[in-house]
């Protein structure tokens, strides 16, 4: 593993094992570790992890962000580390993230794997996403974590593993809330999915049968725009999936990258 930075914001990432290229982006809120679970059960890649603008150690500029922020964030580190091409994954806001970058930058983008992302919201679900935001603001993280819970996680998951969800809003409440707000308001107001008929690389799409943010129908709208595109509607899960499911969406990530001619 080798932490390191990119200016003009500096950008914690990490660079572990060997293999197919795969590029992996956190959620709003989040950080780089929240792969860590998928990184475990993934094997024969090289992965690129990175810290957002605003979150883990990378650097916390000011506000307002912008979507193209993010990508050109994510172009840096390419530049930097010499990346040529690489399978790009992105969870929720990274997955914004990486629909975004696969349209600005397609040559760089092999394989495209959207967890947990969001396009194509209704009126209602707009409504929703923007008054999220605003309460971001207004209570603070802490409290939106604790608001957030039952969204993100399954009751049974909460149960089981109390400890993975305490660590995970642990990292919430840990954030710097102005960048937090800043961050929140981009996946709160982006939406590519005029965009996403643009994007040419295979796709997979995967969601939770019950996340109320990221859902089975945007999946479905997304899986129609995208010409070669895959879609995976997980049967119980919410939003968590990177927490709930790592050893799920990494068979998921790693069938999908793998060549048909190599697979046993």
């Amino acid at each position: 593993m080798t932490p390191g930075h990119a200016n003009p914001v500096e950008i914690h990432y990490r660079r572990e094992g060997d293999g197919a290229p795969v590029t992996l982006l956190h959620g709003v809120g989040s950080s780089l570790e929240v792969w860590d679970g998928v990184v475990r059960a993934l094997s024969g890649c090289a992965v690129l992890r990175m810290d957002l603008r605003g979150h883990g150690n990378s650097d916390k500029p000011p506000g307002p962000y912008r979507l193209d922020d993010f990508v050109r964030d994510l172009a840096g580190i390419y530049d930097r580390l010499g990346v040529e091409r690489s399978h790009l994954a992105g969870f929720s806001l990274g997955g914004i993230i990486a629909q975004a970058f696969a349209l600005a930058h397609p040559e760089k983008v092999d394989r495209l794997i959207l967890i947990s992302a969001a396009a194509g919201r209704t009126p209602a679900e707009q409504a929703r996403a923007r008054e999220r935001s605003r309460a971001v603001t207004a209570v603070g993280a802490k409290q939106h974590a604790r608001n957030s819970a039952g969204r993100w996680f399954t009751e049974a998951f909460r149960q089981s593993h109390p400890d993975i969800v305490a660590q995970h809003f642990r990292r919430f409440t840990a954030n710097d809330p102005a960048a937090y707000s800043a961050a929140y308001q981009v996946l709160a107001e982006s939406d590519l999915a005029r965009q996403l008929t643009g994007i040419r690389q295979p796709t997979l799409i995967i969601t939770g049968e019950h996340d109320i943010g990221s859902t089975p129908r945007m999946a479905e709208l997304m899986h129609r725009q995208i010409a070669q595109s895959e879609l995976r509607i997980l049967p119980g899960l919410k939003h968590a999936l990177l927490l709930e499911a790592p050893a799920q969406i990494a068979a998921l990530i790693q069938q999908f990258i793998t060549p048909a001619s190599t697979r046993a």
